[in-house]
């Protein structure tokens, strides 16, 4: 009996697992799920715990083993999509971004969205003018600290934020003027409705970069806002579709397509390249749910789509939420008091922090910052050929801006696109999970600012692999553009092989199906079904041999092997 006992209550442990999610606070959720548990309860005690309503902006984001980021589907078992062993980690993010924020309902979904803004911030997702940088800033200070104290706040109190990958002593010192003169009395509610109205207007506002490249080989990143499907290259939008315009979103292995159809009946197709089939496939499912969100008008109009061609399956994909107008208007019908919450104030988080744990790049010496500035550049290379789904590349500053001026000089789309920020676009923080374990106070410089995981070890293969790369830049030029030649010549290699093997496969399904008509036409005509067409095909010559010399004979061959075997079946 006890034996009995002790192996069920092993049965339901091994049912059992423990999951960590890591909340937009930085505070952690643990909980412990059956193992057959699907998304959506995990998400309903999320939300629960938060005292969250308004919840189908916001989704679960986990990395696989493979270090590809993904988003928790709710109708699929939990187990099954990590895809590793529990505990299970996760985070809780804003999948789809509010059009407008402030008109979202309660005060508590703001503030959530305030914190992953505030994260896009910090992580290089939002960038902006100068201008803006520091009045976001100062709105920040003001919703953490609340108003100026000369008592409290000392002279470069704003240097002790953390609010951008890269700070200056000339933005601190305009931040700090806003939040003195401009910001007094503010609530903190107040402060961040006003971030955040401010962050809407924005043209990265919303992006959750995938990094690609073009057909000519040049690096880009694809991303989803409210409003459309946007493309980023160096500090420039080059491409903007509404989700009007956008007809379909396909994807094969690593090629990505948007096809959409613009003014004046105007078709248009770009495809670009992900990393890994799994980036693209991932960033292909992130599409069709933002185009489902914030495109249709009832989620019954939502259809199962397929990123093949006809005749073949592919992935397949159904998005299962609400859509913006549904959420909406659900919100519309919230009758309750306002939840408390619980603002972190200025307590530093681990992976969007407010306070520094290390020197400014502008206070450090100019030899050191010399060093720092290349051993970030090395960790950033280190991580350029990595199978996250935002794969980091280096760019520096002055090439982004000559690849913007050469875009200019040559016209066309590129002399209509807009200058988004004073820097080029490289988020590089974005291409990480956030981390879990904590951090200690001194983490390194070039980890902090561009949060790539870097140890003195790697440091070390980091500068071998710096210097064989001078040495083969010095010794191998030839080989060196060779190698951008076949970069070059890749895409049509593909595009090549991908369109034989396209008309294989159409050619297979084409036989298959005209054997399946064959077979099943034999089938009408040696049955006893009265049809005229069937008895016209009865009558000529051409059925009367097939029937009697070989149909005939393999239908006897067939009652012959099948009376042996019953009759070495009943022996038995």
């Amino acid at each position: 009996m006890l034996s009995r006992l002790m192996s069920s209550s092993i049965r339901s442990l091994d049912r059992e697992c423990n999951c960590t999610v890591r909340l937009l606070d930085d505070s952690e959720y643990t909980c412990t799920i059956q193992r057959d548990a699907k998304g959506q309860y995990l998400f309903d005690l999320i939300c629960h715990h938060l005292n969250l309503l308004e919840k189908d902006y916001f989704g679960i984001r986990y990395v696989d083993p493979d270090k590809q980021r993904h988003w928790l589907e709710f109708t699929k078992s939990i187990a099954k999509q990590m895809k590793s062993q529990p505990p299970f980690t996760m985070c809780l993010r804003v999948k789809f971004y509010p059009p407008d924020p402030a008109a979202l309902r309660e005060e508590i979904t703001r503030y959530l969205v305030f914190l992953q803004v505030k994260r896009d911030l910090y992580h290089g997702r939002l960038l902006c003018k100068t201008s803006d940088a520091a009045l976001l800033a100062a709105y920040i200070l003001q919703a953490e600290i609340g108003d100026y104290d000369p008592g409290k706040h000392p002279e470069g109190y704003s240097s002790k934020f953390q609010f951008f990958p890269k700070h200056s002593e000339k933005l601190e010192r305009r931040i700090a003027e806003i939040h003195k003169t401009e910001l007094i009395g503010q609530s903190p509610e107040t402060s961040e409705l006003n971030f955040l109205q401010k962050a809407q207007m924005l043209e990265t506002y919303g992006v959750d970069p995938h990094p690609c490249k073009d057909v000519s080989g040049n690096p880009a990143f694809l991303a989803f806002t409210p409003f459309g499907f946007t493309v980023l290259q160096g500090n420039r939008r080059v491409h903007f579709l509404t989700w009007e315009e956008v007809t379909k979103l396909k994807f094969e292995a690593k090629t990505f397509h948007i096809y959409a159809n613009q003014k004046e009946d105007r078709k248009i197709i770009l495809t670009y390249f992900a990393p890994t089939p799994e980036a693209c496939k991932h960033l292909w499912k992130c599409g069709v749910e933002n185009q489902a969100f914030y495109k249709l008008e009832k989620s019954s109009q939502v259809r199962t789509v397929s990123s093949s061609n006809l005749f073949f399956k592919g992935s397949r994909f159904r998005y299962s939420g609400k859509v913006a107008k549904e959420v909406m208007e659900q919100s519309a019908k919230i009758k309750r008091d306002p939840p408390e919450i619980h603002r972190a104030g200025m307590v530093p988080s681990r992976s969007c922090p407010s306070i520094t744990h290390g020197p400014r790049l502008t206070s450090v010496p100019r030899t050191r910052r010399r060093a720092v500035h290349i051993s970030i550049m090395e960790g950033l290379e280190s991580l350029r050929d990595s199978a996250h789904s935002t794969p980091v590349r280096s760019v520096s500053h002055g090439d982004s801006i000559m690849a913007s001026r050469g875009h200019m000089a040559d016209g066309g789309e590129a002399s209509t696109s807009a200058v988004i920020s004073d820097e080029a676009y490289s988020p590089s923080d974005s291409v990480l999970p956030t981390p879990v374990a904590e951090h200690g106070a001194d983490m390194p410089l070039a980890r902090h600012l561009n949060g790539a995981p870097c140890s003195i070890d790697e440091e070390k293969e980091s500068e071998e692999r710096a210097s064989k790369e001078r040495q083969a830049a010095e010794f191998g030029p030839s080989k060196r553009s060779l190698g951008m030649v076949k970069s070059r010549q890749s895409p049509d290699v593909e595009e090549l092989n991908k369109f034989i093997l396209s008309v294989l496969r159409l050619f297979l399904v084409t036989i298959g199906l005209l054997f399946t008509l064959l077979l099943l036409l034999i089938m009408l005509t040696e049955s006893d079904l009265d049809i005229a067409f069937l008895r016209d095909i009865r009558k000529t010559p051409e059925f009367q041999q097939f029937h009697f010399e070989y149909f005939c004979p393999l239908r006897r061959w067939f009652a012959c092997k099948l009376r042996w075997m019953g009759s070495l079946v009943v022996s038995k």
